[in-house]
């Protein structure tokens, strides 16, 4: 819609205020608003033998079918886990007027399949393109259980793999053409640590790396862009399980957030004066005594977390406590708690846990329920609208995860919520009118994973 642009926008400030659109522009300088989302729906685990698929669900809430699923694309093999989209091209290419953003990159994390779906000859009723069978990883990139896929200014596609074909941990990156989506090999010249959950700033590549089997992850690690080689390790500290990592989205700034698992700390990290990267703690939520659960302590479980296009506000999901947080990071060292909202999690008050010592709370929340339905499960995937008004949330986080901490979950589907958001002083309101029951699927309750918008989000757009 932009003439002789390329997908997406020429700056993170421009996808905020929907500049380079001629088309739909609203009053106030301010993004489109979004009418549909990809969400990837997983039934392994959840005992329904049938393939996972693609919902595209209406949020136009002008649309009769507002807070439906009008389309869903199954894929054609069983037990795939489909996990983070990306695309084949983003704002990365914005330049280049040859490129489309018209195919959702989704890869499967058990069965190793990347599939490419067409999503530019109708958007709401996208189909299969082609797919990346896992031998083809197995042979050309000698890794397996792709995990989250991200496109480059080059037109290729990037996507962070998990382990090899022999089933070892020790991950790696694997490189697709944009155009025919053949494999054309590993991105790294060296393969010193191991790694995965990638994210991309213009001069380095930073990557979680876990420890030896049976330890729990503590290192970031930090490649150079232009050469593909190991840079530096960023020790976190014991048990820290470093899970997302988000840079800020102006290209010029080294520096960024990533948040700890099992610690329920986030760290800043960035780039000395040395040249070198360093990371520091700015936020760290509190475990609570328990009892009545696995563990006489529980932790939040930080498990996604984004930063508005702005970089003005982080938010996190606590998917245990069950809750999700919004911070004001005007001062990238000091962020600041401006919104919470409570969503389910496993300290809801009558529930199995008791919580005897909570440094945050005075007592327990109340169980969520919105329309009638009961949330199982706690807050998980977030995305945020373009101008940063709304927060989108479903509460899958992985089916085997899924059915050992929250079983009912797995009996009773997922939900997708939204919240609303004040952006000039920051707060968090869930919007009761907005409901998207994944536990009334036609073939029975699935697990709702991540959530992309067609033309881009929060997460997904890289500007290098």
């Amino acid at each position: 819609k932009c003439g002789a642009c390329g997908p997406g926008y020429a700056t993170p400030l421009d996808a905020m205020k929907g500049k380079c659109l001629t088309e739909k522009k609203p009053k106030g300088g301010l993004s489109p608003r979004e009418e549909i989302v990809y969400v990837p729906c997983i039934y392994r685990n959840t005992g329904i033998e049938k393939p996972d698929y693609l919902a595209t669900v209406d949020v136009d809430p002008k649309s009769p079918h507002y807070c439906q699923v009008i389309h869903r694309l199954p894929m054609p093999n069983l037990r795939d886990e489909l996990h983070h989209s990306g695309w084949n091209a983003c704002s990365s290419c914005f330049g280049d007027a040859t490129k489309r953003r018209n195919r959702l990159i989704l890869p499967s994390v058990i069965s190793s399949r990347v599939y490419v779906v067409d999503v530019g000859t109708d958007s709401r009723a996208p189909r299969i393109h082609k797919i990346v069978e896992p031998v083809e990883l197995f042979w050309k990139g000698n890794v397996a259980n792709p995990h989250t896929s991200h496109c480059l200014g080059s037109g290729d596609i990037l996507i962070s793999c998990l382990g090899d074909p022999s089933g070892n941990g020790k991950g790696g990156f694997v490189l697709l053409d944009g155009e025919t989506f053949e494999v054309k090999g590993n991105w790294e010249n060296s393969q010193k640590p191991r790694w995965f959950f990638v994210k991309i700033a213009p001069a380095v590549l930073v990557f979680v790396r876990p420890d030896p089997p049976g330890h729990y992850g503590r290192r970031i690690n930090v490649w150079d862009w232009s050469t593909h080689t190991y840079v530096q390790a960023i020790d976190l500290g014991k048990g820290s399980i470093p899970l997302e990592i988000r840079f800020l989205h102006n290209p010029d700034a080294a520096e960024g957030f990533v948040g700890c698992a099992l610690s329920g700390a986030v760290h800043r990290f960035y780039k000395t004066e040395k040249g070198d990267w360093a990371a520091e703690k700015v936020i760290e939520v509190p475990s609570k005594k328990v009892q009545g659960w696995l563990l006489p302590e529980m932790p939040g479980l930080i498990t996604d977390i984004l930063i508005s296009l702005d970089d003005r506000f982080l938010y996190f999901s606590n998917w245990l406590h069950g809750d999700i947080r919004q911070y004001d990071i005007s001062d990238t060292r000091k962020p600041k708690l401006v919104g919470q909202v409570f969503l389910g999690g496993s300290i809801t008050a009558g529930g199995p846990v008791t919580v005897l010592e909570d440094k945050e709370l005075q007592g327990q929340p109340e169980p969520f329920v919105i329309k009638g339905k009961r949330m199982r499960g706690g807050p998980q995937m977030i995305q945020l609208s373009l101008d940063g008004k709304r927060l989108y949330v479903t509460s899958s986080l992985y089916s085997g995860w899924d059915k050992q901490f929250y079983p009912d979950l797995i009996k009773e589907g997922s939900v997708m919520l939204q919240i609303d958001v004040d952006t000039e002083r920051g707060g968090l309101r869930v919007n009761e009118n907005f409901l998207v029951d994944f536990g009334k699927e036609p073939d029975g309750p699935v697990l709702a994973h991540e959530i992309r918008y067609p033309g881009g989000d929060c997460t997904s757009d890289i500007w290098m």
